[in-house]
């Protein structure tokens, strides 16, 4: 992997590789802009190799820094993806010591990262960070309820556009991965009456959503691409959609809570394919409004839903495709905020 050629394709301002060998500290630290603020850095802790955590950091932040803009926020963004120690986390204190360690380690750069949750790390790990350092945020907000609320109401939004109307009565939606986003998402749409077929790379998972939802349809993670469905809702790790595999789907939206679900290729083959994509930048933005804000779930979600439909109201008009349009839009704020000369000093939206 090239990976200054990497950061300089997708505009990256730095990567930090952190290590502390007593605590079992392995991470690397991306950040892809500071134009509107510090970049608020996705905290994710997974069993993965360098090259892999890299990757995911790079691309992660991009993500956080198009999602940030989009939502109106006063941040750029970043990303921080740790690799799981060897010795493992079910030690209580082993876990204390790896997320301090991570504070220590960005202390120094408070003034450009701030840390937040994200998949595997929990607010308490959170609060172990901000022992260490100020640059925190999510302590006290349940983000993956958060977001999948917010990608739920997202999702209504952009069925409008692409299915005609936002009522999920009916709607056979397929969930790929069923972890905390998952599962919430699941619930709500479950509640209005959608037809749900879910997978998960953990089985149990899926088999577990089953016994709690009446009507839930269980598959493999491989077969859910050949479900017939109206929605595809990716909520996994990342990547989960190969462009390669675009011709096997049989959706007519995908929208759910994976960052970058499609790689660029992939966005490409399925606007080729006349499938409407409501970025994740676009649609899972609902736990981030909610840690940096004082807005409440509703209020968070609602937020999602108005911008969602900007983004489907622009889309009709100029006859672009929705995950064209949210780029630009993004893009654009960063522009004029940028041209303002600086960071901007405030935090809250």
């Amino acid at each position: 992997m090239q990976i200054l050629e990497e950061m300089q394709s997708r505009g990256h301002e730095a990567l930090t590789l952190l290590h502390h060998a007593p605590s079992g500290l392995r991470a690397a630290l991306a950040v892809h802009s500071t134009v509107l603020g510090p970049a608020i850095a996705g905290v994710r802790l997974r069993e993965q190799d360098e090259d892999l955590a890299i990757r995911g950091a790079l691309a992660l932040s991009e993500s956080l820094t198009l999602k940030a803009a989009l939502a109106g926020l006063n941040y750029g963004g970043g990303a921080c993806v740790l690799m799981t120690p060897e010795c493992g986390m079910d030690d209580p204190h082993a876990r204390e010591a790896l997320f301090r360690a991570l504070g220590r380690q960005v202390r120094p750069m408070e003034a450009r990262v701030v840390l937040t949750e994200d998949i595997g790390v929990s607010p308490a790990d959170i609060a172990f960070v901000a022992q260490e350092t100020r640059s925190t945020l999510g302590m006290h907000t349940d983000t993956s309820a958060v977001t999948g609320y917010g990608v739920y109401r997202g999702m209504k939004a952009a069925a409008r556009f692409a299915l005609g109307s936002e009522s999920m009565r009916g709607v056979r939606v397929a969930i790929l991965g069923v972890g905390a986003v998952g599962r919430t998402l699941a619930a709500h749409l479950h509640r209005e009456g959608a037809r749900l077929t879910v997978a998960d790379d953990r089985p149990e998972r899926a088999e577990a959503l089953a016994e709690d939802l009446d009507g839930v349809t269980v598959v493999s993670c491989d077969q859910i691409l050949d479900v017939p469905c109206d929605i595809l809702a990716p909520c996994g790790y990342g990547h989960s959609i190969r462009s390669t595999d675009v011709p096997r789907l049989q959706c007519r939206l995908i929208a759910g809570g994976e960052h970058h679900p499609l790689t660029r290729r992939g966005e490409d083959a399925v606007k080729e394919a006349g499938i409407v994509y409501m970025p994740d930048f676009a649609i899972n933005s609902a736990g981030l409004i909610a840690a940096a804000t004082d807005l409440d779930m509703n209020q968070a979600a609602e937020r999602v839903y108005q911008t969602v439909g900007r983004i489907t109201a622009a889309a009709e008009q100029y006859g672009k495709a929705p995950h064209v349009v949210a780029r630009k839009m993004a893009e654009r704020r960063i522009a004029l905020i940028g041209s303002l000369g600086g960071a901007g000093t405030w935090r809250h939206a």
